[in-house]
């Protein structure tokens, strides 16, 4: 055992130690961050507006704090850029992360001096705790890849501003620095395509045991490392032995990625966003994430299907309810009160509080009244992957509206590894489990308001053409699963096979 993973290996101990502690004060934790978040709030411009001096509870939070989201949050983050103080949170953010809104253009998120830690700790607790139950500390001894948006960083109102992936760049501990991948400056190219190129020419002769990045990425990057090697991946990194993961489900990747590392190895899935860092995976057992209860959020929860509503239901972690969709809203120390992130999840578990990602509120499929979300197609589409044995590279759904009746249905562009034997048998097994998640699209079905869904099958890196046609092709950026309009089907198209499910 070499000198990193052995000192790592009671600190992961202390670590899961605490987080586990962490698990049975979750309410406690919670109620706590509520009070302190407030306190500090109040000596606000926002805190005094919204009178936080005589809120003494949650419901009372309510009456005086409506959910925003961040069009809303605007104005407040325009004072900030402009150097006022004392806005959202105390003095200054010490950071901006800038993110694409899909309504909003770019968004600048603030991260404070308080804030910080919830990203870079979740992150390291993450890894420890993974460590603690599994017994592989080997990882620690090795190259790792954390992949980044461009650490450079521009200042807006003196305030160093860019991807959340970049900042956290800066935050690696001294002792991972000399273990990470790529190097700063490959970290700072901005066309992909050449960053790329570079990640795999600095890593392809490295002793690589842990790599992280969204799924759609690591597939790109095995694909072009295979290219070049002609090997599994398994053969070129023999002591790879995790993937850390998030930003999108993973099981639509799962198959292919495993099958281009040549064997299964361990994997990590984390929640993180430049809001937050929400929640990560605690054990071997894929049955939700662990909600991160006690790093500087107060999470609320509104049923999803009111979360645009004027006064919509909002409840706190003590009354939430299993397997019930909700939008996740966050009050927290980086200035952001009743913020609605956009996100639906599920619970999967109430001891400890796991969850799952569902989906984005604004990407779901409600042409004809169904409100079909991303847990439900790809639930369906998976299971019938399995089904005919086949692999999916990449999906997304829209609707095809027609003027005439029965004439309207929803199109699916998948990229297939392997094209089914029978498309169309393929297309009514998706049909028919997507009937079996959703009773409202079984009745427009059974009504003869939609027909079954057709399948539109994508050539070979269709979807990567695509992303890079509209300048978005990036380690950070993904196709949404669903439209409720025809923009991205439209433009997909370009990359149509012949051949379609009728």
């Amino acid at each position: 055992m070499k000198i990193k993973s052995l000192f790592a290996k009671p600190f992961a101990l202390y670590v899961n130690k605490q987080v586990k502690k962490s698990m049975q004060t979750a309410l406690a934790d919670q109620h706590s961050i509520f009070e302190t978040i407030i306190k500090t709030g109040a000596n606000t411009e926002f805190g005094k507006e919204h009178h936080f001096t005589e809120i003494k509870s949650y419901d009372e939070y309510k009456a005086q704090v409506p959910i925003r989201d961040y069009e809303s949050f605007k104005p407040y983050i325009e004072k900030i850029k402009e150097g006022r103080h004392n806005v959202l949170w105390k003095g200054l953010p010490i950071y901006f992360a800038k993110t694409s809104g899909t309504t909003s253009g770019v968004k600048y998120i603030p991260i404070t001096k308080d804030s910080i830690p919830n990203h870079i700790n979740t992150a390291r607790n993450a890894l420890l705790c993974y460590m603690a139950q599994s017994g592989n500390n080997e990882f620690a001894d090795g190259k790792m890849i954390f992949l980044s948006g461009s650490p450079e960083l521009e200042r807006i109102a003196g305030i160093p501003t860019g991807r959340l992936s970049g900042i956290v760049n800066h935050h690696i501990p001294k002792y991972l620095r000399s273990n990470q991948l790529p190097s700063f400056t490959t970290n700072c190219i901005e066309d992909w395509e050449e960053k790329l190129s570079k990640i795999v020419e600095e890593t392809i002769n490295e002793n690589m045991t842990l790599i992280s990045g969204i799924p759609p990425w690591m597939q790109m990057y095995f694909d072009e490392l295979q290219k070049k090697s002609g090997k599994k991946i398994k053969d070129i990194f023999p002591s790879l032995s995790v993937l850390v993961h998030g930003g999108v489900n993973f099981e639509p990747y799962k198959g292919k990625l495993f099958e281009s590392v040549g064997k299964e190895i361990d994997s990590i899935e984390t929640y993180p966003a430049s809001e937050g860092f929400f929640a990560f995976q605690y054990g071997t057992e894929m049955d939700g994430l662990l909600l991160n209860t006690n790093s500087g959020i107060f999470f609320e929860f509104v049923p999803a299907g009111e979360i645009a509503n004027e006064h919509p239901t909002r409840i706190s972690l003590k009354d939430v309810e299993l397997n019930k969709n909700y939008a996740l809203v966050i009050s927290s120390n980086a200035g952001l009160w009743a913020y609605n992130i956009g996100d639906t999840i599920k619970f999967t578990s109430l001891n400890p509080y796991k969850i799952v990602v569902t989906g984005r509120i604004k990407h779901f499929i409600s042409a004809f009244g169904e409100h079909v979300i991303a847990e439900e197609v790809e639930e369906a589409l998976l299971t019938a992957a399995q089904a005919h044995q086949i692999q999916i590279t990449e999906f997304t759904v829209a609707p095809f509206i027609s003027s005439d009746k029965g004439k309207s249905y929803h199109e699916w562009f998948i990229e297939f590894e392997q094209l089914p034997a029978d498309l169309d048998a393929f297309a009514r097994e998706v049909d028919h489990n997507l009937r079996k998640k959703n009773i409202y699209y079984e009745d427009l079905l059974a009504g003869n308001i939609l027909e079954p869904l057709r399948i539109t099958p994508i050539q070979r890196n269709g979807f990567i053409n695509y992303m890079r046609s509209m300048g978005k092709l990036g380690g950070q950026n993904k196709v949404p699963r669903l439209s409720n309009d025809r923009k991205i089907a439209d433009e997909l198209s370009k990359w149509a096979e012949k051949a379609t499910s009728e």
